[in-house]
């Protein structure tokens, strides 16, 4: 792999971390259909990528991170249940994770349609974005739905920032904060996978500080531009475009092939 395929697959992590779409399950079908990387490597390099992610959310939100040192933060609270929440349903995926390999697909789909039902619900409703919860709001129970959801994306293939904006969505928090909480959530999930993967050979790979400082750089802005995104539309319109933008990016292996 030179520098360029390296900057692309930071690029392509950037872009696609924080929409309701897998961003590993789309950096390594790109390696593995177009750069001949083998899968136990691809894996690695597609979990090290999240890193540079992982670094923008903290930059970001830097000054949430400062507020959830005191333990009397109700944000580091809703984080700590949703990382719990999370280990739930992870760790026994983890265990089954070579026999459940195909079903991201699957999951993506569902999780659009989901989004867009979601959003047509909400329409018909007519309720103002103003009328949903704010931070202080938020009970624990959503923080564990949110966390259950987070788990089943360590599955290769099913989307992290999907199943998370889609449980907060559908719990009745607003669009902002859900999106918010979902950037949040990121940063222990990606240092729990870490962990629990091989990541070495992704660290030897050629490049490896370009492809982290590019994921972290577009990371940054595509946070960015969501944020701006979720103020300036209506709830209802926001939870149908992710739903239809998920539809389509899921076909991506099927046009690939």
């Amino acid at each position: 792999m030179d520098i360029l395929q390296s900057i692309f697959l930071g690029v392509l992590q950037g872009v696609m971390e924080w929409l309701p779409v897998s961003s590993q399950g789309q950096t390594m079908l790109v390696m593995l259909n177009f750069m001949q990387i083998d899968l136990a490597d691809a894996m690695s390099v597609a979990i090290l990528l999240h890193i540079g992610t992982m670094l923008a959310v903290i930059i970001k939100f830097r000054n949430d991170f400062v507020s959830m040192l005191s333990r009397d933060s109700k944000l580091l609270k809703m984080i700590l249940t949703a990382t719990l929440s999370t280990a739930i349903t992870a760790l026994p995926l983890l265990i089954f994770i070579k026999n459940l390999f195909a079903t991201g697909e699957i999951a993506n789909i569902l999780i659009a349609v989901m989004l867009i039902l979601t959003g047509l619900i909400l329409g018909v409703q007519k309720r103002m974005s103003s009328s949903y919860r704010t931070l202080k709001e938020v009970t624990t129970k959503d923080m564990v739905l949110a966390g259950l959801a987070q788990g089943f994306s360590i599955l290769p293939g099913i989307s992290r920032s999907g199943t998370t904006i889609t449980a907060l969505l559908m719990c009745g928090i607003e669009q902002e904060l859900a999106l918010k909480l979902s950037f949040i959530m990121s940063v222990p999930a990606v240092l729990g996978a870490i962990v629990l993967f091989d990541v070495r050979s992704g660290f030897k790979t050629a490049g490896c500080a370009f492809m982290v400082l590019s994921a972290l750089i577009i990371g940054y802005l595509t946070i960015d531009l969501l944020l701006r995104f979720a103020k300036r539309v209506n709830f209802a319109y926001f939870c149908v475009s992710l739903g239809v933008l998920t539809l389509l990016v899921s076909q991506l292996p099927v046009l690939l092939s």
